[in-house]
C-alpha cells in the first residue's frame, strides 16, 4: 500500500483532472491578480476552485461539477445559496437604492434583534469581522486609557495590526509555553506586537499571571470564547466565567470575538449558549446571509463612548441598506428556532457516525457539534489549546479535503483548521455523502504503509 504522501499526490492529480477550467482561470487570473485569487484565503492546494453558482446546499464549479457545500464561504453562508428570503429582500432593496451613507429603518430592526439574541443593549455596524474586532480594541483602549491588550495564542481575530500577532504559526515558531513569542504578522512593527500579551486558551493561571505582571496597564482581553481556527476547541468548565471575573477585577474590558461562532453555533452564539455576557461582542460572517456585514455590540457603558464622541466608530458603508435588508431577513425569517433544531439533528448525526467510522478503522477521532458547525478531528484526544491542536496530522486532514472533493463534497480547503459548516438547506442525506467518502478514507488510512508526512510537517498549522 502507498504512503500518505503518495496517496495525497494521487488524489491531488484526480482533483486537478476534475477542474481543468479552474486551472486555466487561475493561470489567467495570475497575470492581473496577485496569486491568482481575490483573497489569499482562496489560495489552496492543489489549485483554487472557481465557482459558477450555488443553490441551497449545493455549489457548481466552472467545469460543471456539483458539490454538496460544507465550505459555506468559510462558515459565512448558513442560510444556503440563493435563499428565497434573502433573495427577495435584496431584490426589493436594489430597486430602492443601495447606498446613501444615511440610516435606513432596517438597521433598527437588526439592532433590536441582536440585542434580544445576545443580551447586549446597543449595536453598531461595519463590514467585516476584522473591522468589528478593530473597533473592539479601539473601544477598550479609548475607555480605559490603557495600551496593552490580551489575546489567545494561535487565535485569528482579524488582520488589523492590533491582533495579527501569534497567528498561523507552527509549533517551532511559538516560543516558550509560559511566555509565548509576540511575533507580528508581515508588515506589522514589533512595537505594535509589544502592546499585546499572549496567553494559551483554557489557562486561567497564565492569564492571572499576565494581569499581575502588568497591573493597571491592560485595557482588556479579546478572544474567541470557543476557539474556531483550530478545529473546534471548547472552553473548560468555568473558564469563561473566570476570565470575565479576572478581567473586570483588574479594571479591563472583555470582548468576545464571535465572528465565527455568532449565529452559527447558536441563535445567540457562545454568549447565549454559555450564559456569560461580555462587555463587547464582535459579529460578522453569517450575519449578512452572504453579503459583507459586521457588527459590534456593547453594554450601555461601553457604547456611551461612541454616543458621547470619545470614540468615533465610522465607515462609509456601515449599515449599508442592502446589507441591512439581507441581515433583517436572515435574523427574522431564516434563522428561526426550528432552523437550529434541524441543524442540531443533522449535525449530531454526522458527528456520531463520522467518529464511529474513523475509530472502527483504527484512526483516533473526536469532534464537536454546535448548531450549524461540525468538527471532526483526526485525533483521539481533544485539544485544550492551540499547541495541542498542532499535533493533529495536517497531511491526513488535507487528504480528507481531497477525497471529499473528489467524491462531490466541498470542504473548506484549509482542512486542518476549519470545520464543516452546514446551512438551513442541508439534510441527513447530504451528511450521508460526506460519511460515505469518509468511510473510503478510513479504509485507505488503515491500509497505508506510512502515516507520517514529509510534505506536511508534524506541528504545522496547515
Amino acid at each position: 500500500m502507498k504512503s500518505l504522501d503518495q496517496i495525497i499526490e494521487t488524489e491531488e492529480q484526480i482533483f486537478l483532472n476534475r477542474v481543468p477550467k479552474s486551472v486555466a482561470l487561475h493561470q489567467r487570473a495570475s497575470k492581473s491578480i496577485p496569486g491568482g485569487v481575490p483573497s489569499s484565503w482562496a489560495s489552496s492546494r492543489p489549485t483554487p476552485v472557481w465557482v459558477s453558482h450555488g443553490e441551497g446546499a449545493y455549489v457548481w464549479d466552472v467545469d460543471g461539477n456539483r458539490y454538496i457545500d460544507f465550505h459555506a464561504g468559510y462558515g459565512a453562508n448558513i442560510v444556503g445559496h440563493a435563499n428565497p428570503s434573502v433573495v427577495a429582500a435584496v431584490q426589493k432593496r436594489v430597486t430602492q437604492g443601495t447606498h446613501f451613507a444615511q440610516p435606513t429603518p432596517d438597521s433598527i430592526s437588526v439592532a433590536e434583534e441582536l440585542s434580544r439574541r445576545f443580551g447586549l443593549p446597543q449595536w453598531r455596524f461595519c463590514n467585516s469581522g476584522t473591522e468589528a474586532t478593530m473597533d473592539a480594541v479601539h473601544l477598550m483602549r479609548a475607555i480605559t486609557g490603557r495600551d496593552l491588550i490580551v489575546k489567545v495564542e494561535g487565535s485569528y481575530n482579524g488582520h488589523h495590526d492590533a491582533v495579527a500577532i501569534s497567528i498561523f504559526r507552527s509549533a517551532k515558531e511559538l516560543g516558550p509555553s509560559d511566555e509565548p513569542w509576540r511575533t507580528p504578522g508581515a508588515g506589522i512593527p514589533q512595537a505594535i506586537a509589544d502592546c499585546v500579551r499572549i496567553v494559551p486558551f483554557n489557562d486561567i493561571d497564565a492569564l492571572s499571571r499576565v494581569f499581575d505582571e502588568h497591573k493597571g496597564q491592560i485595557a482588556g482581553m479579546i478572544f474567541e470564547p470557543i476557539l474556531m481556527g483550530a478545529g473546534i476547541i471548547v472552553p473548560q468548565p468555568g473558564y469563561l466565567e473566570a476570565v470575565k471575573e479576572l478581567v473586570h477585577r483588574h479594571g479591563g474590558l472583555l470582548a468576545f470575538d464571535e465572528v465565527k461562532t455568532g449565529l452559527v453555533i447558536h441563535a445567540g452564539g457562545v454568549t447565549a449558549m454559555y450564559g456569560v455576557v461580555p462587555d463587547i461582542i464582535c459579529l460578522a460572517k453569517a450575519l449578512g446571509g452572504g453579503l459583507p456585514c459586521g457588527a459590534i455590540g456593547g453594554t450601555t457603558e461601553v457604547m456611551s463612548a461612541i454616543t458621547d464622541g470619545r470614540y468615533n466608530q465610522v465607515g462609509t458603508f456601515n449599515g449599508n441598506p442592502l446589507t441591512m435588508a439581507a441581515t433583517r431577513a436572515v435574523l427574522t425569517e431564516v434563522l428561526t428556532d426550528d432552523a437550529y433544531a434541524r441543524a442540531n439533528d443533522v449535525g449530531a448525526y454526522v458527528l456520531k457516525n463520522a467518529v464511529d467510522i474513523l475509530q472502527s478503522h483504527g484512526q483516533g477521532a473526536h469532534g464537536y457539534q454546535f448548531g450549524f458547525k461540525v468538527s471532526v478531528v483526526f485525533s483521539a484526544e481533544p485539544a485544550k489549546n492551540y499547541r495541542d491542536f498542532l499535533d493533529v496530522s495536517t497531511g491526513a486532514m488535507h487528504l480528507n479535503y481531497l477525497m471529499q472533493f473528489n467524491g462531490g463534497v466541498f470542504l473548506a480547503p484549509w482542512g486542518k483548521s476549519e470545520s464543516l459548516t452546514m446551512s438551513v438547506a442541508h439534510t441527513r442525506s447530504h451528511g450521508d455523502v460526506f460519511l460515505e467518502n469518509l468511510a473510503q478514507l478510513a479504509v485507505v488510512i488503515e491500509q497505508m504503509s506510512e502515516r507520517t508526512s514529509e510534505v506536511f510537517a508534524v506541528g504545522s498549522f496547515n
